[in-house]
């Protein structure tokens, strides 16, 4: 127990770094336990996609949707969102499938869309570059 006491002693920015790592990763975790939409794969996506109510959400900017989006999804930007949520109030019953180039727009997108009262959204992992990855088709219109 004495060596340990002295390392702390002698290396207090290792314990610092540590200690902030310690807490980034509880941080991540409690957000990932708390969050009130789903992930989903592909795979899930497209059986989410196969129900006839189902929403798709594109919040992509307008020079990345020009590449292709997912067929019927609608895009509205993320820095949009908030301004043009009234756009999406008859889904808020409805499975909402959301989605970016990665994921990571699209999971603030998600955070979004549950605070304002959407019961059923889910993100979609990876984003457009999974759905491509996984020669799934996209619209180029």
């Amino acid at each position: 127990m004495a060596d340990y006491l002295t390392f702390v002693q002698n290396h207090p920015l290792l314990i610092i770094g540590l200690v902030a790592i310690i807490g980034l990763i509880a941080w991540t975790e409690f957000g990932r336990l708390n969050r009130k939409y789903k992930q989903l794969n592909t795979t899930q996506a497209v059986q989410l996609l196969n129900q006839d109510d189902a929403v798709v959400l594109d919040v992509r900017e307008d020079s990345e949707v020009r590449a292709g989006k997912i067929k019927g999804a609608k895009h509205i930007p993320l820095g949009q969102l908030k301004t043009r949520m009234l756009e999406l109030d008859s889904a808020k019953g409805k499975p909402v499938l959301v989605y970016c180039r990665s994921g990571n727009r699209s999971s603030h997108a998600c955070n979004q869309l549950t605070k304002a009262g959407f019961t059923n959204v889910s993100n979609l992992a990876g984003g457009i570059s999974a759905w491509e990855s996984a020669n799934l088709p996209i619209s180029k219109r």
